[in-house]
């Protein structure tokens, strides 16, 4: 079964309503917008993400660790004083 979708025809409707019977291609969207395809042009396809890994330190973890170190570091500033 088809996915129809109702829009209108254009800027200057020429039809009260198209239907559209199936989504259209990267290269049949180029050539409505462009005009024609242009061979400086290529499609990419991009490798998929590599999946993360699992963390033994949480962004809270850090953040304690460095309130420490800078309060560590303003004990040894006050002691040198």
């Amino acid at each position: 079964m088809a996915i129809v979708a109702e829009m209108p025809s254009g800027p200057v409707r020429s039809l009260l309503i198209v239907r559209r019977l199936r989504t259209l291609t990267e290269a049949e969207c180029w050539a409505r917008c462009y005009g024609a395809w242009d061979p400086t042009v290529s499609i990419v396809r991009l490798e998929p993400r590599r999946p993360r890994y699992p963390t033994t330190v949480s962004g809270e973890d850090i953040r304690r660790r460095l309130e420490e170190r800078i309060d560590g570091r303003a004990a040894d500033e006050a002691e040198a004083a």
